[in-house]
C-alpha cells in the first residue's frame, strides 16, 4: 500500500499549493472512479515489487526490489489520476469489428472505469480478471487480463475471445506503457531520482521499450514481446487527460496491430511497419503478452536481450547511411536468417559477409535516398525490422545545405522596416517562402534558436567546406546586419545580443506593415523593448560562433576573410558580454557552449593571454557553480537536454571529472542506441516544435538539435575510453542526426515528427542550425579494432591489407580522425584528408591530403600526442604541410 499512501500525501500538497496549475485543479474536481480506496495487493519476485489495485487490476506500483522507494509508474499522482480516461499500466485499447460490419468498435479499459471481475488463475498467475463489465453486454469479444510470474520477471497477458458466430477482425490492439515521465513540480534532483524516460525500438518481434532513470545509472527496465506481441507501432495516448506540456511529454502505447488506425487517423502516412490486423474465427481465443525484465545497466541492454533469447542487431556505422559509405549489419539470434526483404525494393543492397561465427553479418549499401525498412525473417518465424535512412554523402549534404541557406534563405530586402537585410532568414519549406513575419517574434527576428539557427548553420558550413561566394554573403550579414543591429556596437550594452530584430509594435510603424491574417494578441509577439533585451544568454553562443568562424577563415586560409585578430576578439567580447549582460541564464549550460572553450583555446594558441585569462576565470565561476549542484542541467525549462553539452566540456576542462561523469550518464539516459535511424542517437526533446517548429505540439522530436550537440560530450568521452564501443555508437549516431533530416535540395528542418499521424520533417527551418554546429565541430572518422567485427570505420570505409588498415575518410570536413587502437586524435585547422593509412605493426600513419587550392595552400595538423615526423610546427603548434596540386602525403610514426 506504500504507493497509495504516497499519492494521497502528494495530492494533498498539490491541491493546497499556490502554484497548482489550473489543469490539475480541474482534474482534482473530477469524480474518482479507479477504486484506489478499495485497496490493493502486492507481490514480489527477486527483481520486482508489483502492487495491483483490487478494483481495476491495474498497477498502483511497479518497483525494483533493490529500490522500492523508486517507482516506475506515476505513483505519486495515483490519487490525482484515479478518474475515467487516465491510463495506467495494465490497461488495453482495442478496435474490432465483425466481418459483416463496416465500422470499427473501440474499447478502452481506461475510458469508463468499472470494477473488473476477478478470476482464478494457475500457479504462476498473481492476478486475473475479466474486463467484461467494461465491454458491455453486446460486445463481440471478451477480454481477460493476467498478471503472471515468470521466474524473476513479470508478464502482462491478455486473452481475447470471439463471442460472436462470425469472424471478428482485431484492427488495432494497443497496450499503454505508463511510466513516470511526469516532471510536474519536480526540482532537478528530485526528477533525476524519481522519473524515467523511455524509448521504443519499433522492430516487430525483436522490438522492445527501454525505460531509463534520468540519472542514467543502475538497472534499465525492458519491455519485451512475450506472446504474439509484435511491436508494430508506437502511438501517443493524447486522449489521456494528464496535461501535456514542457513538464510532460505524454504517454504512448505499444501497438501489436494498427490497421484500424492506419485507415483513419494515420491515413496516407507511410508507417514504420506495415499495419496489420488479426482475424478471430467464431469461438477462437488469442493470447497476447508482454514481459518486463531488467538489464543490469543501459550499456548491457543488448546482452540482456541475448539472455532473453531476443534478436539483437548492431548496425555499423549506424542507421543513417550515406551513399558512399559501406555499412554492416550484424544479427545475433538463436535461429538462422531465412529471408531478408527491403522496402522500398532496391533502396538498399544487402549481401552476406563472413565476420564472426557468433553473428550473421551483412554488407549494407544505400541505393535510393530516403527511408528504408529491412525485414528479417528467421527460420522459427520471428520477424525483425530495422529502419535505415539513406542520404547523400556527408559532403554533398553539407554542400546542399550551404547552397540552400545562401540562396533560398538569403534575404536582401533593403526596404525591410526591421533592418534585417542582408541576412539568412527562417524558411517555410511547405510554403516555399521566407518567414518574415510570425507571431513568435524570434522566428522572424534572426535571434533565439529558431531565428538565428539558419545563419548559424551557414557560418558553420564554412568551417567544414569553404565556398567563396557563400562566404561573401555571410560576411555581408556579419558586417551589415549582425554587428550594430542584432548585436550592440556601442554603449553599455556593447556586444550584447538582442532577443529579436522583429517585433510587433503597429503604432510605431507604417500602417500595413504587419499581416492581418496573423493573431498578434499573444505573449510571443514581443514589443520592441522586449525584443531589444540583451538578457537571454542563449542568444550569445550563436553570435560568438559566427565571429569564431570568421576568425578561422581569415587565419587559416587566404582571400576568404580579413583581420583574424579582430574576429577572435569579437568572439571573446561576445562570450564575456553573455556573463555580464545575461547573468541569470548564463548560470546554465548553453547550447553550443562548446564554442566558448574553442575560443579560449584559440586565444591561448594566439598568445592573447589577457583575454584568455579573463574568459577562463568567467567560465570557471560558472563551472564551480555547476560543481556544487547534484544535476547541473537547469535552463529556462524545468528539465532540459540543452546544457549537458557545455556542462560536460567545462567540467572536464577544470578537472571536475565526477560532474562530467554525472553529465555523461544523464545524456546516455535520454540518448539511446537501437536499430532505428530516427531514435538511434536522438537526444530527447519534446517541446521545441512549440518554440521552434511549424506544426506546433508536444511531441518526441527525432533528431532535434540536441542530438548532434550531445554527441560532443559522448564522442569526447569515447576518445578518453576507446574500449567503450557503446559510446562511439551513441556519439556517432547523434552527430549524424544533424544530417539525417536534410532534404535532397538542402533544407534543414527543426526535427522529424515521430507521431504516426505525421512521420515527416517539420515544415520550417526553426532551430536546426544549433545541431549542425555540433556536427561541424565534432564530426570525425573513427577507426576501431572491434574484438568481434575486426577493423571498422565510422564515417569512413576501412579495409585491411596485410599490416595496413586503409580508411577512406567520408565526413564533410575530412578534417578529424581518431585512431582508436592508438588513442590518437588528429585534427586539421586547414586542409583535408582523403585517406588514412595505419600500419598495425610499425605504427606508421600516412595521411593522404587533398591538393592545394586558391584559398588553402597549407595543411595545418594537430595531434594529441607527440609523434615522429619530418614536418615542423608553426608558432601556434600546428604541423605545417605545404600543399602541392594533386595528392600530398603527411607521414608520421607513433611512439
Amino acid at each position: 500500500m506504500k504507493s497509495i499512501f504516497r499519492s494521497l500525501i502528494l495530492a494533498a500538497l498539490i491541491g493546497n499549493s499556490a502554484t497548482a496549475q489550473s489543469p490539475w485543479e480541474r482534474i482534482a474536481k473530477m469524480p474518482s472512479t479507479l477504486g484506489v480506496e478499495k485497496g490493493s495487493k502486492s507481490f514480489k519476485t527477486s527483481d520486482f515489487y508489483l502492487e495491483i489495485l483490487n478494483s481495476s487490476h491495474t498497477a498502483a506500483a511497479f518497483s525494483p526490489v533493490k529500490d522500492t522507494i523508486f517507482d516506475y509508474t506515476p505513483d505519486e499522482r495515483l490519487k490525482l489520476r484515479d478518474k475515467d480516461g487516465f491510463y495506467h499500466l495494465g490497461d488495453i485499447n482495442i478496435r474490432y469489428k465483425k466481418i459483416s460490419e463496416k465500422e470499427w468498435t473501440s474499447f478502452s479499459s481506461a475510458k469508463k472505469r468499472v470494477d473488473v471481475l476477478p478470476l482464478s488463475g494457475g500457479k504462476s498467475v498473481i492476478a486475473a480478471s475479466d474486463l467484461g463489465p467494461a465491454l458491455g453486454e453486446n460486445s463481440s469479444i471478451s477480454v481477460k487480463r493476467f498478471w503472471e510470474l515468470e521466474g524473476k520477471n513479470i508478464v502482462l497477458r491478455f486473452e481475447i475471445s470471439n463471442l460472436s458466430k462470425e469472424e471478428v477482425e482485431i484492427g488495432s490492439l494497443g497496450i499503454p506503457m505508463i511510466f513516470n515521465n511526469i516532471l510536474q513540480d519536480k526540482k532537478l534532483d528530485d526528477a533525476h531520482m524519481d522519473n524515467v524516460f523511455f524509448d521504443p525500438y519499433i522492430g516487430k518481434d525483436a522490438g522492445y521499450i527501454q525505460v531509463n532513470r534520468l540519472h542514467g545509472k543502475g538497472q534499465s527496465l525492458l519491455v519485451l514481446p512475450h506472446l504474439n506481441a509484435s511491436f508494430e507501432a508506437y502511438n501517443p495516448l493524447n486522449d489521456d487527460p494528464t496535461p501535456r506540456s514542457i513538464v510532460f511529454e505524454g504517454f504512448h502505447e505499444w501497438m501489436i496491430h494498427s490497421k484500424a488506425h492506419a485507415e483513419n487517423e494515420w491515413k496516407g502516412v507511410e508507417q514504420w511497419n506495415e499495419p496489420t490486423s488479426a482475424i478471430l474465427k467464431a469461438g477462437e481465443k488469442r493470447q497476447y503478452a508482454l514481459k518486463f525484465v531488467f538489464a543490469p545497466s543501459i550499456r548491457e541492454i543488448e546482452s540482456q536481450l541475448e539472455k532473453e533469447k531476443r534478436p539483437v542487431a548492431i548496425g555499423i556505422p549506424g542507421y543513417v547511411l550515406p551513399f558512399n559509405e559501406v555499412g554492416a549489419l550484424h544479427l545475433k539470434y538463436g535461429k538462422k536468417v531465412q529471408s531478408i526483404e527491403v522496402h522500398p525494393a532496391g533502396s538498399l543492397a544487402i549481401s552476406p559477409k563472413s565476420v564472426n561465427a557468433k553473428w550473421q553479418s551483412y554488407e549494407v549499401i544505400g541505393k535510393v535516398w530516403g527511408r528504408s525498412r529491412v525485414t528479417v525473417k528467421y527460420k522459427d518465424g520471428t520477424v525483425q525490422t530495422i529502419h535505415y535512412k539513406v542520404i547523400k554523402s556527408q559532403e554533398e549534404v553539407v554542400k546542399d545545405l550551404g547552397n540552400f541557406l545562401t540562396t533560398k534563405q538569403w534575404f536582401d530586402d533593403k526596404d525591410d522596416p526591421f533592418g534585417r537585410a542582408p541576412s539568412i532568414i527562417t524558411y517555410d519549406y511547405e510554403e516555399q517562402r521566407q518567414v518574415t513575419q510570425e507571431q513568435r517574434a524570434w522566428y522572424a527576428g534572426l535571434s533565439d534558436e529558431a531565428g538565428a539557427a539558419s545563419w548559424l548553420a551557414a557560418f558553420m558550413k564554412q568551417a567544414l567546406i569553404q565556398d567563396k561566394g557563400e562566404i561573401e554573403k555571410i560576411k555581408r550579414f556579419a558586417n551589415e546586419t549582425l554587428w550594430g543591429k542584432l548585436q550592440y556596437s556601442e554603449g553599455p550594452k556593447k556586444y550584447g545580443v538582442k532577443k529579436s530584430m522583429f517585433y510587433y509594435e503597429p503604432d510605431s510603424l507604417p500602417k500595413g506593415t504587419y499581416r492581418e491574417d496573423i493573431n498578434w494578441n499573444v505573449w510571443s509577439a514581443w514589443k520592441k523593448k522586449e525584443a531589444d533585451s540583451p538578457g537571454r544568454s542563449y542568444n550569445y553562443p550563436h553570435v560568438a560562433a559566427a565571429h569564431w568562424v570568421l576568425y578561422k577563415l581569415a587565419r587559416n586560409h587566404e582571400g576568404l576573410a580579413e583581420n583574424w585578430k579582430q574576429h577572435l576578439e569579437n568572439a571573446f567580447h561576445t562570450s564575456i558580454a553573455m556573463v555580464r549582460l545575461a547573468p541569470h541564464y548564463a548560470q546554465f549550460g548553453q547550447m553550443e557552449g562548446t564554442v566558448f572553450l574553442l575560443i579560449l583555446e584559440d586565444l591561448k594558441r594566439e598568445g592573447i593571454l589577457d583575454m584568455a585569462n579573463e574568459l577562463e576565470a568567467a567560465m570557471k565561476q560558472r563551472a564551480d557553480h555547476w560543481k556544487s549542484l547534484g544535476y547541473p542541467f537547469g535552463s529556462e525549462m524545468p528539465w532540459d537536454s540543452t546544457g549537458q553539452e557545455e556542462v560536460y566540456m567545462w567540467s572536464k576542462y577544470f578537472g571536475n571529472h565526477d560532474k562530467a561523469d554525472v553529465t555523461l550518464n544523464a545524456i546516455l539516459a535520454y540518448m539511446p542506441t537501437l536499430p532505428h535511424w530516427g531514435y538511434n542517437g536522438s537526444a530527447r526533446r519534446y517541446w521545441d516544435f512549440v518554440y521552434g517548429g511549424k506544426l506546433s505540439r508536444i511531441e518526441r522530436q527525432l533528431h532535434h538539435y540536441g542530438s548532434a550537440l550531445n554527441s560532443i560530450p559522448v564522442s569526447d568521452a569515447y576518445r578518453e575510453n576507446p574500449n567503450d564501443f557503446y559510446l562511439l555508437r551513441v556519439g556517432h549516431a547523434g552527430a549524424m542526426g544533424a544530417l539525417a533530416n536534410v532534404t535532397q535540395d538542402g533544407f534543414g528542418p527543426a526535427a522529424f515528427h515521430s507521431y504516426p499521424s505525421t512521420l515527416a520533417n517539420d515544415g520550417i527551418t526553426g532551430d536546426y542550425g544549433s545541431g549542425f554546429f555540433g556536427y561541424a565541430v565534432n564530426s570525425g572518422t573513427y577507426i576501431v579494432k572491434h574484438p568481434e567485427f575486426g577493423y571498422v570505420a565510422f564515417s569512413g570505409n576501412a579495409k585491411k591489407e596485410g599490416d595496413w588498415v586503409i580508411t577512406e575518410v567520408t565526413t564533410a570536413g575530412k578534417n578529424r580522425i581518431f585512431l582508436a587502437p592508438e588513442k590518437v586524435w588528429i585534427t586539421l585547422e586547414a586542409g583535408r584528408v582523403s585517406t588514412v593509412k595505419y600500419n598495425t605493426k610499425t605504427k606508421e600513419v600516412e595521411l593522404v591530403l587533398e591538393g592545394a587550392n586558391e584559398h588553402t595552400k597549407n595543411a595545418l595538423v594537430q595531434i594529441n600526442r607527440e609523434v615522429k615526423t619530418s614536418a615542423t610546427k608553426d608558432e601556434r603548434g600546428f604541423y605545417k604541410v605545404e600543399l602541392s596540386e594533386g595528392e600530398n602525403l603527411f607521414k608520421l610514426r607513433l611512439y
